[in-house]
């Protein structure tokens, strides 16, 4: 007996309609980075698009409190953390998470409307002042701090950013395809 799915789902988008699709192909390097990233993003809000709170909140399999919102919750303390604390030097309390809950992240991605708008206010906020930050930046050699590391490029975490999205946005797939069947790009 196979293990196998029987039957498929349709694929998010027709690649004709796909807004990842349409960047430079011989660009220069921060702006191969930035698109890459921008693609990136695209991708998380593509893998929630067409849920509701209780669906993006549908936690993964026990014991994970993984969920499509808590990805977004944590994507948006991400951006901040990069780019407004250890790039610019803020000081930027966590969002989401505490002292005391340190994955407040996800464990407060509750299958509420008003906790999903949040989300994504902040997640918003937090990418437009990180693609603020890089359109500012004189060069990708500009440094910031991490504190296991030291001195952390402009370059090096734009490279990072654009891990981190893909992982978890591996992730996402698997979520949206429990939820609704949903697989693709």
């Amino acid at each position: 007996m196979s293990s196998s799915p029987s039957k498929r789902a349709d694929m998010f988008l027709d690649s004709a309609d796909d807004p990842r699709e349409d960047g430079p192909s011989l660009g220069g390097e921060r702006e191969t980075l930035v698109e890459f990233l921008r693609c990136q993003r695209l991708t998380l809000e593509l893998k929630c698009a067409g849920l509701d709170a209780a669906e993006l909140a549908r936690r993964s399999v026990e014991p994970s409190t993984m969920s499509l919102l808590g990805l977004v919750r944590h994507m948006a303390e991400v951006e901040r953390r990069w780019f407004r604390v250890r790039m610019a030097g803020q000081d930027a309390p966590p969002l989401f998470s505490t002292a005391a809950d340190p994955d407040g992240d996800f464990n407060g991605a509750l299958p509420d409307p008003h906790l999903v708008a949040e989300a994504w206010d902040v997640w918003r906020a937090e990418t437009a002042y990180a693609d603020r930050f890089v359109a500012r930046a004189p060069d990708l050699g500009v440094t910031g701090t991490a504190p296991w590391k030291g001195a952390i490029s402009l370059r090096e975490l734009l490279v990072h950013m654009i891990e981190e999205y893909a992982r978890h946005n591996g992730h996402a797939d698997l979520l949206r395809e429990r939820i609704d069947g949903r697989v693709g790009q």
